[in-house]
């Protein structure tokens, strides 16, 4: 009998040793972008059994996506971070500004892909100012820690606003652009005037059993797992990344958008962040959007809401 229970507990330390190793192994690929060109990232409807095989035990491979260079007139600044990553950001002017929206891509994305979203705050008299995140786009470094070191990114271009002598600061994030904005006011404590966050997660948690969903996998004990070797891998404790606290320190008004058909954050979640929130704020609920660009779906609905909230 005491043979047979050594067996079984020597059959499931070597399972969970594997099962850490796997998840290892797809923490580090989440939190890490290749270089444009260095890995093949093979479109879905190409992909073999082995591609699919080796993408659930060693986790998918991402590569920078390269902005592509938008029409129009704009001037092309870079901050330099704390450790000397220096990040891309493309300014738009307006003649007769009523103020300036700093805007903040999602995760695995970049500055060209909202740039619909900043045309439509230009139409309303606004300058935008685009951010590549750390590790994506034209930016530098290879890492992305889903908001937690983004803070910075955040806090280097408000200061660069509002150094400006801009008095009308409006931050605008989705996703993960969303979360990080909701960290630097907590970290640094900004003033904006106004900030718009499109599908944050609740937390980084959440985040991350978002992703396993979406890889039609079990949410646990993989999503307790990745965010710990996640954090640990990248230096920060993961539990704490918890935008519906840090929410709790926006002072200026808050406009919460989210997609009703959103896979990735619940709706829990988006009424957790809302709850938290105790300033003036407005929850929109985008009937037929997913976790996608809410102004390129439901378009004429995303401005109505915009021109409504913006000063």
């Amino acid at each position: 009998m005491k043979k047979t229970l050594r067996r079984v507990l020597k059959v499931i330390l070597v399972l969970f040793i594997l099962l850490n190793i796997v998840v290892i192994f797809h923490a580090y690929k989440f939190t890490h972008f290749y270089n444009y060109g260095e890995v093949t990232v093979k479109p879905a409807n190409q992909k073999t059994g082995w591609d699919k095989t080796k993408e659930i035990l060693f986790g998918f491979n991402t590569a920078k996506r390269p902005d592509s260079v938008p029409a129009g007139n704009f001037s092309t600044i870079y901050f330099s971070t704390k450790d000397n990553l220096k990040l891309q950001a493309w300014d738009f002017k307006v003649d007769s500004a009523k103020g300036t929206v700093v805007m903040f891509h999602g995760h695995g994305s970049n500055k060209a892909a909202i740039l619909t979203e900043a045309e439509g705050f230009r139409h309303l008299g606004y300058n935008t100012l685009l951010v590549d995140f750390r590790a994506h786009g034209n930016s530098e470094g290879n890492t992305t820690t889903i908001g937690y070191k983004e803070a910075e990114d955040i806090k280097l271009a408000y200061d660069h606003v509002k150094i400006s002598g801009e008095k009308n600061i409006i931050l605008w994030g989705i996703s993960m652009g969303a979360a990080s904005i909701t960290k630097a006011m907590h970290d640094y404590k900004l003033e904006p005037s106004r900030v718009i966050l499109e599908m944050p997660f609740g937390s980084l948690p959440d985040a991350v059993r978002g992703r396993i969903k979406m890889m039609h996998l079990p949410a646990e004990p993989l999503s307790t797992l990745l965010t710990f070797w996640g954090g640990t891998i990248r230096g920060f404790w993961a539990y704490n990344l918890k935008p519906e606290e840090y929410v709790k320190d926006i002072k200026c008004p808050v406009l919460l958008q989210w997609g009703k058909n959103d896979p990735r954050v619940t709706e829990k979640e988006t009424n957790a962040v809302y709850a938290n929130i105790k300033t003036a704020k407005k929850l929109v609920v985008y009937e037929n959007s997913g976790h996608e660009s809410l102004c390129k779906k439901e378009h004429e609905k995303w401005m109505a809401e915009i021109t409504a909230f913006l000063p």
